[in-house]
């Protein structure tokens, strides 16, 4: 719940010095993640010493007034819990729109009967109302710390302003017009670009801010590549480029993305590696011709709900060095991914489905580290695997499916406080490893096919027995009922039939 200090340094620090935090933590620590990690605290120098003016009690106390509502509005979130994860929000909207449009539809054929029926429907509106209730909390909660994050950032520029008003900070001109003299070039290009009907653009490495609104206008380019610049958003005018297929927009300071980016319907390669982003859009799931995406180098808390059932495309997804804590189940729905590397995350597991993804050969869990604890059993389905990295996690055991991995030709297991299979196969290599595990694995089936065939005859001998005497009770019975003429009943027969 405390602020991140890489994102909010000065309101971090403001808080620690005056128990706004209880336990200030110098490492990333976001609103998103449900504990922060036990890591050491650093030192408050580094910020003191390039603000000195920090140090002085008129500025401390001014600013502690500028943020007693984070203060408060920290208390309440730290009494009402974690963010919920984005699939779950997504869920939860989706059901209160079904609820609300066929709930109703429902009770009216329940209230058909009414004498007969009340009960029925009352029960009904009662389980009705308390799940629509949930959605309702689980929504609400997710707003709630939405609207914590932006009252850090409205916090933190308050505290700025004041530093500066203290500090009497000017800025000099010659950037501004250095910028606009870059601009002007920079429109030249792209109304050349716009009408000569040219196809590739090259504009990286020029420090741009913003984009011109002739940039839309170039409805023939095929490839746009914006790298290396301080674009701070992206125009919406962007839907015009109807023939992009390749768009590099990396190392920018990018927070967001249009949703006008999902109208690049013939986008192939999308690079915005090295950015700011908290979050993709939804609307790049519509890119359904999308080969490749890096979104690597961000702030990326979660993916879209979505995103695998549209892009079956996909070849290469990268979000390393990013804060995931958990991939969406439609994930294990693209079906052509061949390379996934989130490496450098915050992810609890798998989604239970990842042996869909049959195709997958390259797989980079490493450096999730204590989030990252076990892999499911539908992973040894993943049989054209060449290479995974496994390394600085938390696994103590790998799956009983791993053995299945013939094609597995790579594997890093280093820094995991792996039981099975033991380090001494772990150190002998990959082929050890696979061997082992397969050996473990028939074991595990000869013994499920010993228990079950002894369950099988246990079940089936009182059977054969009860079948038996069924059957000669019957012929019996049978023979008796026949004739005419009953013989006379022997207590000695009727005891031994």
């Amino acid at each position: 719940m405390d602020p991140n200090p890489k994102k909010f340094p000065i309101l971090s620090y403001v808080m620690s010095q005056f128990g706004s935090s209880k336990d200030p933590v110098w490492d990333e620590i976001d609103i998103e993640q449900p504990s922060p990690r036990s890591t050491p605290t650093e030192p408050n120098y580094q910020i003191t010493d390039h603000m000195p003016h920090l140090k002085d009690p008129k500025v401390q106390a001014s600013m502690a007034s500028a943020i007693s509502e984070v203060s408060q509005a920290r208390s309440v979130l730290v009494a009402l819990g974690d963010r919920p994860d984005h699939e779950t929000v997504d869920t939860a909207k989706a059901r209160i729109i079904e609820i609300d449009n066929c709930d109703s539809d429902e009770l009216e054929e329940v209230s058909l009967e009414k004498e007969v029926l009340e009960g029925v429907k009352k029960e009904r509106r009662s389980e009705v109302e308390k799940e629509m209730e949930i959605c309702k909390a689980v929504v609400r909660l997710d707003e709630m710390h939405e609207a914590y994050e932006k009252l850090l950032k409205d916090a933190e520029d308050r505290l700025v302003a004041i530093y500066d008003t203290v500090a009497a900070v000017g800025g000099g001109g010659k950037g501004e017009e250095v910028s606009e003299e870059v601009n002007e070039e920079v429109v030249a290009i792209l109304q050349e670009a716009a009408t000569k009907g040219v196809e590739k653009v090259e504009l990286s490495g020029r420090h741009l801010r913003i984009l011109p609104e002739v940039f839309g206008k170039m409805s023939g380019l095929v490839v746009l590549d914006l790298s290396n610049n301080q674009l701070e958003n992206i125009p919406d005018s962007i839907a015009g480029l109807e023939n992009l297929e390749e768009l590099n927009l990396s190392s920018n300071v990018l927070e967001s993305l249009p949703d006008s980016i999902g109208l690049l319907l013939k986008l192939k390669f999308l690079n915005v590696s090295s950015n700011k982003l908290n979050a993709l859009p939804d609307s790049i799931s519509h890119c359904r011709l999308l080969v490749e995406l890096d979104a690597s180098y961000n702030r990326l808390a979660y993916l879209p709900t979505n995103i695998g059932y549209e892009l079956v495309n996909l070849q290469k997804l990268l979000v390393h060095l990013n804060k995931i804590r958990s991939l969406p189940t439609s994930v294990c729905e693209m079906s052509s991914l061949i390379h996934l590397d989130a490496h450098f995350n915050e992810l609890h597991g798998l989604p239970h489905a990842i042996g869909k993804l049959t195709n997958l050969e390259i797989l980079n869990l490493s450096s999730n580290f204590s989030d990252m604890i076990e892999l499911p059993e539908t992973f040894g389905d993943l049989t054209n695997l060449r290479e995974l990295d496994l390394g600085n996690n938390q696994i103590h055991a790998l799956p009983n499916t791993f053995g299945r991995l013939d094609n597995l030709k790579k594997l890093n297991l280093d820094q995991n406080p792996l039981v099975i299979p033991p380090m001494e196969v772990v150190n002998s290599g990959v082929e050890a490893v696979k061997e082992f595990m397969a050996n473990r694995w028939l074991e595990i089936l000869l013994e499920e096919e010993q228990r079950s065939t002894i369950e099988a005859t246990n079940q089936a001998q009182p059977g054969w027995l009860t079948r038996s005497t069924s059957w000669l009770n019957h012929f019996t019975s049978g023979y008796l009922g026949a004739g005419a003429v009953k013989s006379p009943r022997d207590a000695y027969l009727d005891q031994q039939l």
